[in-house]
């Protein structure tokens, strides 16, 4: 049984603690600074530790859920000591260090796997196989906004919250962006943006992200325009709405929407089984039997960091 440790017990730390508790694994034990959290791994009879490194000795795999500008260095003594690591994206505050954390898990043959937490959401799933179906895109537009919490202190909206949408193009269209342009806003603080409109060419089509900490309503939602059908995505209430509309300039052919039947999941918890899987998988055969669909992309961090670039200059970047 894959031995198993988080280090970061925010808010998210906390979610992937309850999830834990319910998986076949073994929970050994939790690391965070504040000490008060000695609490919370007395609750769920599991070790507390403040130095992580003393985690690592009794684990083969372990969660990372601190602040983005922590990420790099817990990643890099974790693969340097061998161990398999899930963290929180984004996996580093920019995709140089990235990269490098790519490398070093490569060069360990370690499973390094981010929290692309979409992945594992149902509606996505069921988008990335409908999508083959619908003819041509013409446009996706995408928004991920909310003002349901103060936001973050490490990095701004594009980075915390367009990694995401990001993610979620890359993985359903298997594309990559050729150039990004972005415009932000800076309302709230003159350090990290807290709105951007990001513009993404695809060559064969175009997708707009909206990402905001300042609206009223708190939206994880994609529509995809394309040739035969128009889908509304809801990935926050895992809803998908097929639209069955075809525009020529001689008519208009429509049918009935079509409301996709979603067995609503908790992607959280499918996302950890996965990653215990393959940890699993590798402990005990040396190889991976199934791709690893978490695994860090360059690119994903590459895209944002270049979207704040393109919002600071007000040009168009290229992405490679």
């Amino acid at each position: 049984m894959v031995k198993i440790g988080i280090i970061g017990i925010g808010k998210w730390g906390k979610n992937h603690l309850r999830s834990l508790s319910k998986i076949d694994c073994e929970l050994i034990g939790i690391s965070d600074i504040d000490e008060n959290k000695k609490e919370i791994a007395e609750t769920y009879r599991i070790n507390y530790y403040n130095d992580y490194r003393k985690l690592l000795k009794e684990i083969d795999a372990v969660i990372i859920s601190t602040p983005t500008n922590s990420h790099y260095q817990i990643v890099v003594d974790c693969l340097k000591l061998g161990k398999h690591v899930l963290v929180e994206k984004p996996i580093a505050i920019n995709s140089e260090e990235s990269k490098k954390l790519v490398q070093i898990a490569e060069s360990k043959d370690l499973i390094l796997s981010v929290g692309y937490l979409f992945r594992f959401n149902n509606s996505i799933k069921k988008v990335q196989k409908l999508i083959k179906e619908i003819g041509e895109i013409q446009y996706i537009t995408c928004r991920y906004i909310h003002s349901t919490k103060p936001p973050r202190g490490d990095s701004g909206a594009i980075l915390n919250l367009g990694i995401h949408p990001m993610d979620i193009l890359n993985y359903i269209t298997n594309k990559r962006p050729s150039t990004v342009f972005a415009k932000k806003k800076n309302l709230i603080s003159e350090k990290y943006e807290d709105s951007a409109i990001i513009l993404l060419d695809y060559k064969d089509f175009f997708a707009t992200i909206e990402v905001s900490c300042t609206h009223p309503e708190k939206k994880r939602d994609m529509w995809i325009i394309a040739e035969k059908e128009k889908i509304y995505v809801d990935f926050f209430n895992q809803k998908v709405i097929r639209y069955p509309l075809i525009v020529t300039n001689e008519e208009i052919q429509r049918k009935d929407p079509i409301i996709e039947d979603i067995k609503i999941n908790e992607p959280l918890k499918d996302e950890l089984k996965y990653f215990i899987n393959l940890v699993d998988g590798k402990n005990n055969k040396g190889l991976i039997e199934t791709e690893n669909i978490g695994e860090e992309e360059y690119y994903t961090t590459r895209i944002c960091e270049l979207s704040i670039k393109s919002a600071e200059t007000g040009k168009e970047m290229e992405i490679k």
